[in-house]
């Protein structure tokens, strides 16, 4: 405890960043314990630290009694008058009780939470530090991997990515920079843990946002996005003025913006479309590419579907390979899309409606006008016989 252990905490505050106080305190609240412990005392006792020799004591606090009844935890008025003639009764008195023999022991105690202390800060610090990043992509080291995880260097700390935020058509080797999305900041048993992903549909969203000025400041908006990573996105994009068209931004003069994400994440293919307020519309959009030729919605269903009609030929390519056009548009919509060629539905032709409607109104005119002549007919021949 002297120039060496001075020189430990400024260390340590360089190489960790933690506050020279805190480990002080650790080591104070170390060596409470360990005296408590270790000399089966159980009076109130505090540790002094000297700053300038880096020595420790352990002091034995006591009250100002007119009689003794516990010696641990009081000290007499007469006894305490011999130390300083100012005491009164009531007054608290630090004694120096450190013992000669505080050995190993108590040394490895005392080191058991000092390092569980300075574990504590570390991770504090970390997430302090690091919780400023969350959602958002930050550039790592790709340090190594096993079967669970791929350790990514951010800073001094080590993240971690987990299998299911891995894109499927990556490899993650030694030394590779990896730009990731910040998923989560915490803690557990071992430590702060730092969460990091390639597979969030946000990747794509702060791509969206670095590469197009008019989504960071505001001007085009991401609605939504369904994404099945590495193979296909769909974003749903609205503009907040009317002169700016959301989808031919994001896309980019000779679609180079796109192109960019496109490039970032190894070829995924990216469909961006326009949103509505109408849901027909955006249905409609999110099928892109395949042409709509009408959406129909139930009523009678507590959740949000509809059917979608589309060319026979259109079929094939509204459902999409293994069914994803559809399943993105779906999760892109937030509605239960069910798909049907035209050759399926019966469509009813308005002008033969119109036709038919106009016959049957003709004829009704017709028996009117018949039934009228009869009954004159009729009354003209009472009269005559009259």
């Amino acid at each position: 405890m002297s120039k060496e252990m001075l020189e430990a905490f400024d260390t340590l505050e360089k190489t960790k960043g933690i506050k020279k106080e805190v480990i002080v305190d650790a080591i104070k609240a170390a060596l409470v314990a360990a005296y408590k412990k270790n000399y089966n005392q159980a009076q109130n006792v505090e540790v002094d630290f000297d700053e300038r020799t880096g020595n420790f004591k352990v002091m034995a606090v006591k009250t100002v009694v007119d009689e003794v009844q516990d010696d641990r935890l009081e000290v007499s008025l007469k006894d305490a008058l011999a130390i300083n003639g100012a005491y009164e009764v009531g007054d608290e008195i630090r004694f120096e009780v450190t013992p000669k023999n505080f050995g190993r022991i108590s040394a490895q105690t005392a080191k058991q939470v000092i390092m569980q202390r300075l574990r504590e800060a570390e991770r504090n610090n970390i997430i302090d530090e690091y919780s400023q990043y969350e959602d958002e992509l930050i550039t790592g080291t790709v340090e190594r991997r096993d079967n669970r995880f791929v350790y990514v260097k951010i800073g001094n700390v080590e993240a971690v990515m987990s299998t299911h935020d891995q894109m499927p058509n990556e490899t993650y080797n030694p030394q590779d920079k990896v730009r990731v999305l910040v998923t989560h900041v915490g803690s557990d048993s071992k430590g702060a843990q730092i969460t990091v992903s390639r597979t969030a549909p946000d990747v794509v969203k702060r791509l969206f946002e670095q590469e197009v000025p008019e989504i960071y400041n505001g001007t085009v908006e991401i609605v939504s996005i369904a994404r099945e990573a590495g193979d296909r996105t769909k974003i749903a994009v609205k503009s907040n003025d009317p002169n700016i068209d959301p989808v031919g931004t994001c896309v980019g003069q000779g679609g180079t913006r796109v192109q960019n994400v496109v490039n970032e994440l190894g070829g995924e293919n990216i469909d961006i479309v326009q949103y509505e307020d109408d849901p027909s519309d955006y249905i409609a959009n999110a099928l892109n590419p395949a042409e709509v030729i009408a959406v129909q919605f139930s009523d009678e269903d507590d959740e949000k579907s509809a059917l979608v009609i589309v060319p026979d030929y259109q079929l094939s390519l509204a459902i999409g390979k293994k069914g994803q056009n559809v399943r993105l548009a779906a999760r892109l919509t937030g509605y239960k899309i069910d798909i049907r060629p035209e050759s399926e539905v019966e469509f009813v032709d308005e002008d033969k409606k119109n036709s038919t409607e106009n016959k049957e109104s003709d004829a009704e005119t017709a028996n009117n006008e018949v039934e009228a002549t009869v009954n004159h007919d009729a009354s003209t021949s009472d009269n005559t016989e009259e």
